[in-house]
Parts: structure tokens; C-alpha cells; sequence
């Protein structure tokens, strides 16, 4: 079977926290509060926390493939889809993409750190990032991002910060402003805040530690908590500084990683720009705003619109061409 684009069917998840923001970018959202879209997903298990417990694998939604998962396309076409993209090892695909749509504070929490993961065979590092997409004042607050420990903070005193539930005091916030990605690498302290949607792009793993829940402040039962687990993984040193495109850009290069590169394009309504640049690796592509068809030989033209995750062939790259029905917003993800 020759290769062709791949669009997938959303994996909706009901979050305390969630909303129903991410009707605003095309997705038919069931009824409860949906926290996360899981768009790209290729997991034998997840975190009773995090994934809800179970295995969950995207099935596709077009094409010969319809229907099946995710795994099937790697098994048919191997280095046609995956070219130099490397599975985990266990012969998954090495990338989750999600749109996350925060009504109240996320939990602030920790991955593991490289050294944890080391240490801990069941432990799994998770570098992630969140490009934002949208903002709203809840209760009167300015959204935010909180991301890294404040100058100076130490372990001890965020283990004093944990006993005496005041740990967003000792956390670095940042003014929550669309179009500003941050990157998350494991070990980095965080919490989404309220009234931020972003779209995330993330290392194939729901390993999360927990060291504030927002009881008090939304009158709930808190979760478990991982004090131990997150001072021997946080980082004391400053997070990555937040990027965006410049003035008068148009493409740029958003977050480098030993595990992905997360590039935006902006495209206006008519033009047409070629991915034949793009190393030859799977490439994600999340379409944030707008419409377009994608073209590549051998292929049906694929419509796209906002809200559409694809995953497109390593051996398609050099053929595959967007050509935006109206300006267009998008991330391309160059998988390692």
C-alpha cells in the first residue's frame, strides 16, 4: 500500500479542570468538562492520573487505513513512514500531541528529571512544550503560565512551600500571550493556568508528579501528591525563555529538543509553500487556524481545516506542498 497522509480521530479527555474552549478549533466535543484532545497518540499504557489507566492508540481516520490504529501504518510502510524517526523501544511511535483547553489552574507538577528516569526503570521522561492559542481572564485574574522555581528558590524551601500549601508563592509566572510557545524540559517545575488553551507537543510519556493541587482555592478533595518524587527531579535553574515569531516573520523555528523540533508557519489565503526542506523523518503537522489542502504524489489532495492533526510520511516529504484556502496557522513537528 503506497503512503499517504494520515488524519486521526481526537481522544477526548474529561479533566476537573477542562472546559469547552476547544469548540472554538473544530472539534465536536462530547458532553463534560474536555480538558485534552489527545491527537496523535501511540501509548500501551498511561497513568491512572494522566491517561486514565488503559492503552490508547490513534485510530485513523481517512484513507485505505481508516480505522485502524496508528501502529498498523508503521508495521505497513516502516521507513516509508518513519524514515530516520526512531520508535521508542517498545516499537511505538516516539510522539503525543494534544490541544488542552485549561478552565481552572492545572496541578503543579514535575516529569523526571534524565538522572530519575535513569535511576527509576518505570519512570519515563516527558519534555514538553505549549504553544498558546487562546486566553481569557477567569474570575478577574490575568491568565498565566507558571514554569521553573523563583531566583533563588531552594529544594528546602520548596519542600517547606509543600507542608505549608503555598507553592505557587515560590513559582516563576509568566503573562499567558498568544502565539508565545514554551518549552518544558523534564525537570521542569509547572503548572497551566486558568483561561489558557494551548496546543502541546510532548515525548511519548504521562510520568507526572504532583506537588500542588488547587484544593483550597476550588473547595475540592485533593490528589495524591509526589513530594519525594519531585524534589529529587526539579530543576533549580531558570526554564527555557518563551520564543514567538519576530515582527514580519512568517516561519521560524519554536523549540529544539533531542526529541522533536516544533517549527510555525504562517501562510496567506492563496499562497502555496513546499515541505521538501523538511528532513526526512515523520513529520506531525497541527493545523491551528485556517484551511488548506495538502498535496503529495502518489496521494489524494487532503482538505484541512482548523483543529486537524496529520501525520505525514517521511516519504512524502519531498512532493508534499500546503496551499492555504485562507491564512493559515500551523505547527510542523520534524520528529527525532
Amino acid at each position: 500500500m503506497t503512503p499517504y497522509p494520515l488524519l486521526f480521530r481526537p481522544i477526548f479527555k474529561d479533566k476537573v479542570w477542562g472546559g469547552r474552549a476547544l469548540e472554538a478549533f473544530g472539534k465536536s466535543l462530547p458532553p463534560g468538562n474536555i480538558g485534552e484532545s489527545w491527537e496523535l497518540v501511540d501509548l500501551d499504557s498511561t497513568s491512572a492520573s494522566g491517561g486514565g489507566g488503559g492503552a490508547e492508540h490513534s485510530i485513523i481516520d481517512n484513507g485505505p487505513l481508516a480505522g485502524k490504529p496508528v501502529r498498523e501504518a508503521i508495521k505497513q510502510w516502516g521507513a516509508d513512514l518513519l524514515g530516520a524517526t526512531k520508535l521508542t523501544p517498545g516499537g511505538a511511535f516516539p510522539l503525543l500531541v494534544k490541544f488542552l483547553d485549561a478552565r481552572e489552574h492545572l496541578s503543579i507538577q514535575v516529569h523526571p528529571s534524565p538522572a530519575y528516569a535513569r535511576a527509576h526503570k518505570d519512570a519515563n521522561l516527558k519534555t514538553e512544550c505549549w504553544y498558546i492559542l487562546a486566553t481569557s481572564k477567569v474570575d478577574g485574574h490575568e491568565p498565566v503560565i507558571f514554569k521553573g522555581l523563583k531566583p533563588g528558590v531552594t529544594l528546602a524551601q520548596l519542600d517547606a512551600a509543600v507542608q505549608n500549601e503555598t507553592v505557587p508563592e515560590v513559582m516563576q509566572s509568566y503573562p499567558a500571550i498568544v502565539g508565545e510557545c514554551h518549552n518544558l524540559p523534564s525537570g521542569t517545575i509547572h503548572a497551566l493556568g486558568a483561561g489558557v488553551v494551548v496546543a502541546e507537543v510532548q515525548t511519548p510519556s504521562d510520568t507526572t508528579f504532583r506537588v500542588y493541587d488547587w484544593a483550597k482555592e476550588y473547595g475540592r478533595k485533593g490528589r495524591e501528591l509526589h513530594v519525594t518524587q519531585t524534589l529529587a527531579c526539579t530543576d533549580l535553574g531558570p526554564a527555557p525563555a518563551l520564543t514567538r515569531l519576530k515582527p514580519g516573520e512568517s516561519a521560524a523555528r519554536l523549540v529544539t529538543t533531542e526529541f522533536f523540533r516544533v517549527d510555525e508557519w504562517r501562510i496567506p489565503a492563496g499562497e502555496t509553500r513546499s515541505l521538501a526542506a523538511q528532513p526526512p523523518r515523520a513529520h506531525a503537522v497541527m493545523i491551528l487556524r485556517g484551511s488548506a489542502t495538502l498535496a503529495s504524489a502518489g496521494a489524494d489532495p487532503l482538505a484541512l481545516r482548523s483543529g486537524n492533526t496529520l501525520l505525514i510520511p517521511a516519504a512524502l516529504l519531498r512532493s508534499a506542498s500546503l496551499k492555504a484556502s485562507t491564512d493559515l496557522t500551523l505547527l510542523i513537528v520534524d520528529v527525532q
